[in-house]
């Protein structure tokens, strides 16, 4: 099963996908797919009224994928969290997790546009696993409680540009991180209790020749291990997103091009669908 939003900016509406490929919209049980809607249990109450043929299904073609959660109060990231990005990036593999924040206006849907901003040289695709989170992480104590607080996984876009967010930051990562367009999420929110998070393949690709290549099972932290430790700084609540890191494979490492208006990247994980963004200008 999967959650998705579909139809234009601002107008999308939740429809879920079935295992054999229909999709039903998901109106009759919510108006929308956000924290309210995965706090009142919201995947088990999708997932019951599929199950019971309660949903019709409808007629979505041509109609554009949005970013599948809504209004997300925090979009919370994670730096260097695999070992071969570290080492590309110049650093040793960090002791803690380095957290950092992207401004939740930066999620937009898996095929949008993504725009280079005024004055950049050095804009740079990292393809992230992200964490929904479906119910409140505060003190969390064990894995499996963090785990149990997440609602589902998506495919996640970090993107970046690299001398707002190294040579002109101040110290602080946030410049080169909040761009406008630079978060595409999606295309799908695939239930926790469908996913693996610690072994899925992740790739991306640039016009067409391949970039990332690695698994989840590299990362420094897991995902159980980052929830738990986010929940002893901040509260993390329904709706709220953790991008998990990415791997090796980006400009940063000085062995490819950044990007330029035109430019195409691509991005998959294992299980949880493809997207694909063009560049433009901002």
């Amino acid at each position: 099963m999967e959650l998705l939003r579909l139809g234009a900016v601002g107008e999308e509406r939740p429809y879920v996908r079935a295992a054999d490929g229909t999709v039903h919209d998901l109106s009759s049980i919510t108006a929308d797919i956000d924290g309210a809607f995965l706090a009142a249990d919201g995947v088990a109450r999708a997932r019951a009224a599929l199950e019971a043929g309660d949903l019709p299904v409808a007629d979505v073609e041509g109609l554009r994928i949005g970013a599948p959660i809504a209004r997300p109060g925090a979009v919370v990231c994670i730096g260097m969290n695999y070992a071969a990005h570290a080492a590309e990036s110049g650093s040793e593999p960090p002791e803690q997790p380095i957290v950092f924040f992207k401004h939740p206006n930066t999620i937009v849907g898996p095929d949008d546009d993504v725009l280079v901003p005024r004055g950049s040289t050095k804009t740079d695709w990292e393809v992230e696993l992200a964490v929904i989170i479906g119910k409140q992480a505060r003190y969390i104590e064990t894995d499996e409680e963090a785990l149990a607080c997440i609602a589902g996984y998506a495919v996640s876009n970090d993107v970046s540009e690299r001398a707002f967010q190294l040579d002109e930051s101040g110290g602080q990562w946030s410049k080169g991180k909040c761009c406008e367009t630079f978060n595409p999420l999606g295309p799908a929110l695939v239930p926790a209790d469908e996913v693996d998070p610690d072994n899925l393949d992740l790739k991306s690709w640039v016009n067409g020749e391949a970039r990332q290549d690695s698994n989840t099972r590299d990362m420094v932290f897991s995902v159980a291990a980052l929830i738990r430790d986010l929940s002893q700084y901040m509260v993390l609540s329904p709706g709220d997103i953790v991008n998990t890191g990415t791997p090796e494979g980006v400009a940063l490492s000085g062995r490819f091009p950044y990007l330029a208006p035109g430019d195409a990247m691509e991005l998959e994980i294992q299980g949880l669908g493809r997207q694909r963004q063009t560049l433009g200008k901002a």
